[in-house]
């Protein structure tokens, strides 16, 4: 199938059932994040097709994301070639991996109640093997999107007798939900450090009231406390942001040992009665980090006011006044979400401890030389692995000081780029006597004619002020030599917050400069490049501490205290979501039901197609409906009146409320008189011959014979 190519961001939809359902949701929550994607649904259950095929509907979505719902048994007409089948669709998410230019969502869908749990269990687990190692294959299982958007009822026998359409409402407002929860995690970039208060935040109590031994870890604490310690776990840096005597913290910690956290699991603390803003202000120095990249946790609804009107840039979650709301409220809150963990997230606060250690070096040495010459640093250049995959496209996203031309890519455009032969990636890993960096810089670069030509070039700002850069750019110069080229090309592109990129190439090669256009371009004979070395005596070095400005990718705008408060659950989004009503469309007064039943049709009609009000004779797709929502008007009656109507019904000549309520009655005629005749059946079968005589005379009106 050759399909156009897409202008705009768009979310491409692909399953193996009638999956329509999801759009009214995923559409809602668009608006709601103020996302500006498209959605599209892609043909009717041709996903092994579309993984496949180089111009689908997949392959051609460039700039949105890719979603791939499937539900097992769709394949399962021959159970025995059923896990061959599930092979051959791992192997086919391998493949998109490696061409797709978007991101893929890969949602594993509940099986119905007859289907072999064991065995939809053991397919489950062999997709999640198949794409642990795939950086742009994000995968949603049916007890992810239960654990989070639980559904009482959340299959529809009818709706897939009649439409293929499994599911209920509910729970496709569910996997639309967990969809457009995972395409933000996707398209924003994490924060950084949680700051949280600690009187009647970490604990129930005030502890310089109620003496640090009176303070309760009560239930809805303890979990908060693990789900932060769940967050430091998975690269969040805690602090503490708290108005307070510091030994009646320090001895809250000490007295109470059952408490998840401890006072070593904080990076950094600010425990005074200075205003909450200058403490996250100076944690944000201490840290070197900018204040964009703070959540603030605090059960004070007034302290949250006064640092959002300081520094907007702050995420400020109030906690929910009634306690045992805390769990599920942290739970809801988009913004703790991370669609993958890298090992350099997970090591991260364990590097924000050795960089404290190495700032107390630092200031007790004689000079930057002396500190220098015994930092023992070291420094690993050499070409990107594909488990590095994850970590650059991250570093692309939140490098903002040392980072040229800020331009951010995901992983598939990272794996796109460098598989079109176009470019080379390099990476650079960074220790020192008091540890490991990590991962710390990534370089992409093209080879032209007569000079090497960086796209990206990144270094992260724990390692700054080391010479880590110097070493990059004279390792681009040594392979500009090794190839016969006569240069190395930087272009600068001025942002918010680079300007330390522009003091390091002033600082070693202004007399190359010249301008082009908007940009700068710093054209380095690559033996001068090759050359350069880092001379701290003379050298600039990057401000630590510059002061906070937003991100280069926003947030501003996405309402996430307002999620984990009033959109937490699917009867809350699906009451909000059909909040918007349409008018009629004509002026004649509609004509009013008649009967109970007539009056249960209105109401269900009004609610299914957000039309207020609704007459007798109104027909139902003149209103607004489609064949989508008849299959799911059908489940619902049998649901409420445990009537099952046919789709003739619906394609009849004029398919009104009116027209239904007959049918409805029909049916219940028809019911009836078959029960009626069943009854009669067994009765006949227990009477003797005689009696049975004796019954045919009497409703004939004969005397027995």
């Amino acid at each position: 199938m050759v399909v156009n190519p897409m202008s705009g961001p768009s979310i491409v939809i692909s399953a193996t059932f009638s999956a329509d359902a999801i759009e009214p949701t995923l559409a809602f929550w668009m608006r709601e994040l103020g996302f500006d994607y498209r959605i599209r649904m892609a043909p009717y259950n041709q996903v092994f097709q579309l993984l496949l095929d180089p111009a689908g509907a997949l392959a051609a979505n460039r700039d949105g994301v890719n979603v791939v719902a499937v539900r097992f048994e769709d394949w399962a007409h021959d159970l025995a070639r059923l896990e061959a089948d599930i092979q051959h669709f791992a192997a086919s998410l391998k493949t998109a991996a490696q061409s797709f230019a978007a991101p893929l969502l890969v949602c594993i869908c509940p099986a119905s109640p007859a289907f072999d749990a064991s065995f939809q269990s053991r397919l489950e687990e062999l997709v999640a093997a198949a794409v642990v190692d795939l950086g742009t294959v994000h995968l949603v299982t049916p007890h992810e999107t239960g654990a989070l958007y639980p559904v009482s009822q959340p299959h529809d026998p009818l709706g897939d007798k009649l439409g293929h359409i499994p599911y209920t409402p509910a729970y496709f407002a569910a996997l639309g939900t967990m969809v457009a929860r995972k395409i933000h995690a996707l398209r924003t970039p994490p924060f950084k450090v949680i700051a949280l208060d600690c009187d009647d935040t970490l604990w129930r109590g005030i502890c310089g009231e109620d003496g640090p031994q009176g303070v309760v870890v009560d239930p809805p604490r303890r979990a908060l406390q693990e789900f932060m310690l769940a967050q430091q776990a998975q690269g969040m840096l805690l602090t503490l942001c708290s108005k307070n005597n510091v030994e009646d913290v320090l001895d809250t910690f000490r007295l109470h040992p059952e408490m998840a956290l401890r006072m070593d699991h904080f990076a950094a603390w600010r425990i005074n009665w200075s205003p909450k803003a200058a403490n996250l202000a100076a944690l944000a120095e201490e840290l070197e980090l900018g204040l964009d990249s703070f959540i603030l946790v605090d059960d004070n609804p007034r302290e949250c006011r006064e640092v959002e009107a300081s520094y907007p840039q702050v995420l400020t979650l109030a906690l929910p006044p009634r306690d045992e709301e805390i769990p599920e409220f942290l739970r809801h809150v988009w913004a703790f979400d991370r669609l993958r963990v890298t090992e350099e997230d997970r090591t991260r606060p364990a590097m924000y401890a050795q960089s404290l250690e190495r700032q107390r070096a630092e200031r007790q040495a004689a000079s930057l030389d002396d500190f220098l010459r015994n930092l023992q640093l070291e420094v690993r250049i050499g070409p990107m692995s594909p488990k590095d995959l994850a970590r650059v496209a991250q570093l692309t996203e939140r490098t903002n000081q040392m980072n040229f031309t800020t331009v951010r890519r995901s992983e598939s455009d990272i794996q796109a780029l460098l598989e079109s032969g176009k470019a080379e990636c390099l990476t650079v890993h960074v220790s020192d006597r008091f540890g490991s960096y990590g991962l710390a810089g990534a370089m992409i670069f093209r080879g032209g004619v007569d000079a090497i030509s960086i796209d990206t070039f990144l270094l992260s700002c724990r390692a700054l002020g080391r010479g880590v850069e110097h070493r990059m750019l004279a390792a681009l110069g040594g392979i500009a030599q090794q190839r016969g080229l006569a240069a190395v090309e930087a272009r600068f592109v001025r942002s918010q917050r680079n300007r330390p990129a522009l003091l390091f190439l002033e600082s070693v090669g202004l007399a190359f400069q010249s301008v082009r256009g908007e940009a700068l371009l710093f054209r380095f004979p690559a033996e001068f490049a090759a050359r350069i070395e880092y001379e701290p005596s003379t050298s600039l070095r990057p401000a630590a501490g510059a002061a906070p400005q937003p991100s280069a990718v926003s947030r501003d705008g996405i309402p996430y205290a307002r999620i984990a408060s009033e959109l937490r659950n699917v009867e809350q989004i699906l009451a909000e979501s059909a909040t918007e009503v349409t008018g009629r469309q004509t002026t004649a007064p509609p004509d009013p039901p008649r009967s109970d039943l007539e009056r249960q049709l209105c109401r269900i009609w009004s609610g299914m197609l957000n039309v207020e009000p609704v007459g007798i004779y109104d027909n139902f797709f003149d209103l607004g409906g489609h064949s989508l929502l008849a299959v799911q008007l059908l489940s619902r009656l049998k649901e409420e009146l445990g009537i099952e109507l046919s789709l003739d019904v619906v394609y009849g000549a004029d398919f009104t409320v009116a027209e239904l309520a007959k049918a409805i009655e029909l049916r219940e005629i028809e019911m009836a008189g078959a029960e009626r005749y069943a009854a009669l059946l067994a009765e006949v079968e227990s009477l003797t011959d005689e009696e049975v005589r004796e019954l045919l005379a009497k409703e004939s009106g004969e005397a027995p014979y």
